[in-house]
């Protein structure tokens, strides 16, 4: 009887260490927006997109934390207008036949109600600053649309352009740019079977 019971706790305690283990989503480019903001000649607001997302969240339930890696091919801008989104691939701006990849990297993830937040490096043109991004709506579940489990979560962050080399144009652009990411993510065990689904990712 002993020996059933030490064997059931210890049957226990290793259910608890697997569900308590960080786990792993691969961010789901299908269903993940990533645009950036600005005021044009200080009047309108501007927002554009950028079409093409990739990367990894790393969540760890138990400690309520993780971190998280965000790859956007900077050459996907789209504003919607051919002739700007070629402005806006030019060295002037996001200079992308040199630096084809904007990259966020954190190394802390805080999830505390309205107080969650992302800390880490982005790297725009070729510099890297660090920024923290204000996490808001982080939510895991199982989704029926592509039935697997699901993370998503709304991340804003304001950076100064001219601190990236992309100062150019002050009397036309603010010099303040407001970044969101709206992203979904599938745990990395299903993403496969997903991608399968849907050729498209």
């Amino acid at each position: 009887m002993r020996r059933f019971a030490m064997s059931t706790m210890l049957f226990v305690l290793a259910c608890s260490a697997a569900k308590a283990a960080p786990e792993t989503y691969i961010i789901d480019n299908s269903r993940t927006a990533s645009q950036f903001s600005y005021r044009y000649l200080g009047m309108s607001s501007q927002t554009h997109r950028f079409d093409r997302v990739s990367g990894t969240v790393v969540f760890d339930r138990a400690a309520q934390s993780g971190w998280a890696e965000v790859s956007i091919d900077a050459a996907s801008v789209n504003t919607g207008h051919a002739l700007l989104d070629a402005q806006m691939r030019a060295p002037d701006f996001f200079d992308t036949a040199n630096y084809p990849v904007i990259t966020f990297k954190s190394g802390k993830m805080v999830l505390n109600g309205d107080q969650s937040s992302l800390s880490g490096d982005l790297t725009i043109k070729g510099v890297t600053r660090p920024v923290t991004l204000a996490v808001s709506h982080f939510q895991c579940m199982e989704d029926p649309a592509v039935q697997a489990e699901t993370c998503g979560a709304q991340a804003t962050v304001t950076v100064r352009r001219s601190d990236f080399n992309m100062g150019k144009y002050p009397f036309l652009v603010s010099n303040d740019i407001t970044l969101n990411l709206a992203l979904k993510a599938v745990k990395a065990q299903s993403y496969l079977q997903v991608a399968s689904r849907d050729p498209s990712r």
